[in-house]
């Protein structure tokens, strides 16, 4: 049987982690997860497709079990497209409550499910009210624009980034992760700049932009998400450029914001940290 809608509640929470997710301290974001799966009546879904290693995924089980309650948490084998191509897989997305995507490569991601009847349940899941995370590549692979990589930077140069077709469980948000341990400011300025309809979302490590049914987002975990809106920008040359150049991008407006703190993807507006 599909999982029910939660009452009150239409599409699924989404929740795009930074990557290096606190497993065993305050793990404030695997509280958030499984309490958004249901708790103690939680059927967690762990997809390891984006992970290089041959066990990847398995780490997690324990986790989402003992803080969740419940016993029914396990990996789903999809690690090509003949595994993607599985009615039982697909089946097992229907009947999941919480769906999480690993770590890894999000370009092996979108090249082993794209196209695949898992996509498309993974997508229908979270529109009937199924929550999905995402960690590191699984955060980048959640969007419809997908960074697929780039270069590091806080400078944007035209070239430094590289787009390919994501997930689609979001349209308005571009996701970038490991934002400041890796430097990545430059790369999702640019990504905005080449369509300021979409607003980056730059993710730190252990920092995850709850995205609700609403098109709230509200920041979850002990670093930032630094928000990135090019709708107010007034001249960008990122049309006139060759690989490598700077851009000159004139009125993009950046926001960090901190657990608590919250932004609404349709009015482009901060909200206020919900705890003060």
């Amino acid at each position: 049987m599909p999982s029910p809608v939660p009452e009150g509640r239409t599409r699924g929470a989404l929740l795009p982690i930074g990557g290096a997710m606190d497993l065993h301290r305050k793990r404030l974001i695997v509280q958030r997860f499984c309490a958004l799966a249901g708790g103690a009546d939680a059927r967690i879904i762990i997809i390891p497709t984006a992970s290089e290693l041959p066990n990847g995924g398995e780490e997690y089980i324990d986790v989402f079990s003992g803080e969740s309650g419940s016993r029914q948490v396990h990996v789903l084998p999809l690690r090509s497209r003949a595994d993607a191509l599985d009615p039982d897989h697909e089946a097992e997305i229907g009947e999941a409550t919480g769906i999480f995507l690993t770590g890894g490569n999000q370009l092996k991601f979108t090249a082993m499910l794209g196209g695949t009847p898992i996509a498309t349940a993974i997508r229908r899941a979270n529109a009937r009210g199924v929550p999905v995370a995402g960690t590191s590549a699984g955060a980048s692979a959640m969007s419809a624009h997908m960074i697929a990589g780039g270069a590091k930077g806080l400078v944007p140069r035209y070239g430094m980034v590289q787009f390919a077709p994501g997930l689609g469980l979001n349209n308005r948000v571009v996701i970038d992760q490991h934002f400041g341990a890796r430097h990545r400011l430059g790369r999702l300025i640019t990504a905005v700049s080449f369509n300021p309809y979409l607003i980056g979302l730059g993710l730190d490590e252990n920092t995850a932009a709850e995205i609700d049914d609403d098109h709230l987002m509200r920041v979850v975990g002990e670093g930032s998400v630094t928000v990135v809106d090019g709708s107010t920008i007034s001249h960008s040359n990122v049309h006139q450029l060759r690989p490598g150049q700077r851009a000159t991008i004139i009125g993009v407006q950046l926001h960090v914001l901190t657990g608590g703190w919250g932004y609404d993807l349709i009015k482009r507006e901060v909200l206020a940290d919900a705890h003060s």
